[in-house]
């Protein structure tokens, strides 16, 4: 059986690492022939010497030396070609000799290489929920049109991809839309409650990057472990499960479930609620989409239902994830709302991470960003993927001035 040839496209972050952990355990079945970063060097470097890729990405062309003179103590039958710049590393997506493309690049940033994998009718293992927020049916439509396979690797949206009826399963699976099954009462999405779900609120104003990017389950990047912590980024997989399935906002639930042991879970009319469980580790999903339809070991312990001390669930506080609700209203009122959200959110977070604005103000950043653009056309539904950019970047332009304005108030103690 040929191998099949895969592209990881964020190698240097937690997924683009689980994922290689699960393709080491395969080497009969796999082959990694593209690894592409942003400008972590020294990891990708490590990669390269154990995965032997045929080309490499690198984002940030000022590290192509910083990569080069690491290649060159390398016999030269192992040294990779080089792609530097996002342009081509992007084009590097929708290379013929891929047959699969894990889509692992956080934020906006991985819009393009998610586009081109689709448009070139690839397997592609999406773990960038922000291509389906920011570009939803547009990134739908390219890849029905092309035949191409979208996966998740989300856990929540993979565990729900696992509990569906086989037929819709599939259906999903070739990028197409589950649509309003009258089987279907709706979707359950888990959240872990992040780091300060018991926290009191009097003490959010507080919080430092470091604490928020402290999570009691997850290993993740910092931006996300952030989303994490305010919720954004369980609405975030609101919007993508919205757009992934089919479904309306009304149709999906949020429940916040700390052990964070069932992934999510589908409600059936009849009262059946089927649900995926499972250690709390992302190569579990990888491994579902890099095999299926089959099933391959992933490397994951099984889960220990003696050792399980209970499991626990309640609904998300509204004003302690005052994030998600906005998430929700961005999804209800359509168009380029999630759009705005999602690229005032980056921003924000940015902000946050380098000690510009306070955690509150995240939210208050996206509360703002959409009011702003409420009648902007950049609320309008994008109908390219080059309108996608130039609103994303607009949107990004007012979000940095709202931050820095925000930033110099709280200094002068306003």
């Amino acid at each position: 059986m040929a191998r099949t040839r895969i592209g990881i496209f964020g190698s240097t972050g937690s997924i683009g690492a689980s994922t290689l952990d699960v393709l080491a355990r395969h080497p009969e079945r796999f082959s990694v022939d593209v690894l592409v970063a942003h400008s972590r060097v020294d990891p990708l470097f490590e990669q390269i010497k154990r995965f032997r890729p045929a080309t490499v990405g690198l984002v940030d062309a000022g590290r192509r030396a910083a990569l080069e003179e690491r290649l060159a103590s390398l016999p030269a039958a192992q040294r990779p070609a080089v792609v530097v710049g996002q342009a081509a590393v992007d084009e590097l997506a929708g290379d013929p000799a891929l047959d699969t493309v894990v889509a692992a690049v956080v934020g906006t940033a991985g819009l393009g290489s998610t586009w081109n994998a689709l448009a070139a009718g690839k397997r592609v293992l999406l773990a960038n929920k922000e291509s389906l927020v920011a570009a939803g049916e547009l990134m739908l439509d390219v890849a029905r049109r092309a035949g191409a396979t979208l996966l998740p690797i989300d856990s929540e949206h993979n565990a729900i991809f696992q509990c569906l009826p086989a037929d819709q399963a599939a259906v999903v699976g070739r990028a197409g839309l589950v649509g309003d099954s009258n089987e279907i009462e709706r979707l359950v999405l888990t959240a872990s409650g992040g780091p300060f779900r018991e926290r009191p609120l009097a003490d959010f104003a507080g919080i430092t990057p470091d604490q928020a990017c402290a999570h009691p389950n997850w290993s993740m990047g910092r931006k996300i472990s952030v989303d994490s912590a305010t919720m954004m980024n369980k609405g975030l997989e609101v919007i993508e499960a919205a757009r992934l399935f089919g479904v309306s906002a009304e149709r999906i639930e949020v429940l916040v479930h700390p052990e964070s042991v069932i992934h999510s879970m589908v409600r059936f009319v009849d009262g059946s609620v089927i649900a995926e469980l499972g250690e709390p580790d992302m190569r579990t999903p990888i491994a579902h989409a890099l095999a299926w339809p089959e099933r391959i070991e992933s490397g994951v312990a099984p889960l220990d239902f003696g050792a399980l001390a209970g499991l626990h669930f309640e609904s998300p506080d509204p004003e302690r994830f005052p994030a998600l609700r906005l998430a929700f209203e961005a999804l209800a009122a359509g168009g380029g709302m999630p759009l705005v959200m999602n690229a005032a959110n980056e921003v924000a977070v940015a902000a946050f991470l380098e000690r510009r604005i306070g955690f509150m103000d995240i939210p208050a950043a996206l509360q703002a960003a959409m009011t702003h653009f409420a009648g902007n056309a950049a609320a309008g539904a994008p109908e390219t993927i080059e309108a996608v950019l130039a609103a994303d970047r607009e949107v990004r332009a007012w979000a940095a001035s709202w931050c820095d304005a925000r930033g110099s108030a709280t200094a002068l103690g306003g």
